[in-house]
């Protein structure tokens, strides 16, 4: 209702015949969750917390529980940073453990051979920025064909649907991309 709202403003503010500055600074995808004012925005409907972790696992260690649909990086004294994600739809699920192999701000995205036969539609290649699924940032997982990933659709934080790579809001990629570096071991639990 409010971003209806917004777009009915902004369109009566344009059609009325707004200053021509302000016309040129308007991107829809301000209203609609992207565009430039986008940054690393859009905040998690899941909130992001320090919370106590019984885990065995070392610090700095990222541990993944998809049913939960969060990811924990382990912290000291037996506490962990809790974050909010998206998980794989059924079917796209799967478990194991890796290292991160890579990292990369703004990553551009070629979707895997199996995901064009499922979705023809889907362009070969996209350039990153705000518009790219991938979001702004990519930690990559071993040698497999996920990541740990932003999303520039934060309303699926804590949903199922994605092809096996977890999502999270650009805010909370951004903070674990920089509390981690390549060869961070990564633990999936489904």
């Amino acid at each position: 209702m409010i971003r209806a709202f917004a777009l009915l403003v902004a369109a009566a503010t344009l059609l009325t015949g707004a200053g021509h500055a302000q016309a040129e600074g308007f991107d829809i995808r301000d209203i609609m969750g992207g565009g430039p004012s986008f940054g690393a925005g859009g905040s998690s409907p899941i909130r992001r917390q320090t919370v106590s972790f019984s885990g065995n696992y070392a610090p700095g260690t990222i541990y993944i529980d998809t049913a939960e649909r969060r990811l924990y990086l382990v912290l000291p004294n037996g506490q962990a940073l809790r974050y909010g994600i998206g998980v794989g739809r059924d079917g796209f699920r799967w478990s194991g453990t890796h290292r991160i192999s890579a990292k990369k701000e703004w990553p551009s995205w070629t979707p895997p051979s199996q995901m064009l036969r499922r979705r023809p539609d889907l362009p070969r290649h996209m350039a990153g920025g705000v518009d790219n699924p991938l979001g702004a940032r990519a930690m990559y997982l071993g040698s497999t064909l996920y990541r740990i990933h932003g999303s520039n659709e934060p309303e699926t934080i804590g949903q199922a649907v994605s092809s096996g790579c977890f999502r999270m809001t650009n805010d909370d990629v951004a903070d674990l991309y920089s509390r981690v570096s390549v060869g961070t071991p990564v633990v999936v639990k489904n």
